[in-house]
């Protein structure tokens, strides 16, 4: 089941704490992944890669693996303290219209990610560089766990200051109208915050 273009845009509206409430507490993924710039935002389709520790050859291959409004999602086998992403990269995702990239890993040339505007959520900055064995075991759009998160082809993915959700393909449907009851319901409680109740009160626990 492909997500709708009016799904996604739904999602897109969304912060990543209401759609994590909203699928029951679940998909987030590791607090240390958080975008390289505070202002990025991503979401889109996940086209998942699994890349052997230090070396990101299938990195550049899943770029021209993905479609337009796809976001690559990388797991690093653990291996985190490389640069696995940087200004190049950046450069050929713009090109092809990436919606962005989270990796479970470091990423490099941080300002200039920044400039770019091209949303890359990581571990952090790490110069260290990977290496590039054309002929070592990885897949592209094969499940690969982050964290404690199974991430298939084809899952939501969205992205924010606050970190990162996935939402399993099947289930964003019904995640999305809880999300949407959910940011209304909220909003009704600031009114009421606002008109001096207590939040004790609202939520009856005084």
């Amino acid at each position: 089941m492909t997500i709708s273009d009016d799904t996604m845009r739904r999602a897109a509206a969304l912060p990543t704490a209401t759609l994590h409430e909203a699928f029951g507490k679940r998909g987030n993924l590791p607090s240390a992944i958080k975008p390289v710039s505070a202002d990025f935002r991503v979401c889109g389709r996940a086209v998942t890669v699994h890349v052997p520790g230090g070396d990101n050859v299938w990195i550049h291959r899943a770029i021209y693996e993905a479609r337009p409004g796809d976001v690559l999602v990388v797991c690093t086998n653990s291996t985190f303290e490389h640069g696995y992403w940087g200004e190049i990269m950046s450069t050929a995702a713009l090109e092809r219209g990436l919606a962005g990239v989270v990796i479970d890993g470091g990423a490099r040339d941080g300002s200039l990610l920044a400039e770019f505007g091209f949303p890359v959520f990581s571990r952090g900055l790490c110069i260290k560089g990977t290496g590039k064995d054309l002929d070592a075991v990885a897949w592209i759009n094969q499940p690969v766990m982050i964290g404690d998160v199974v991430v298939t082809a084809g899952d939501l993915v969205v992205g924010d200051g606050d970190g990162v959700v996935v939402i399993p393909h099947a289930e964003v449907a019904g995640v999305i109208d809880a999300a949407e009851r959910r940011e209304d319901d909220e909003a009704q409680i600031l009114e009421r915050l606002k008109a001096g109740e207590s939040t004790l009160a609202i939520y009856g626990w005084g």
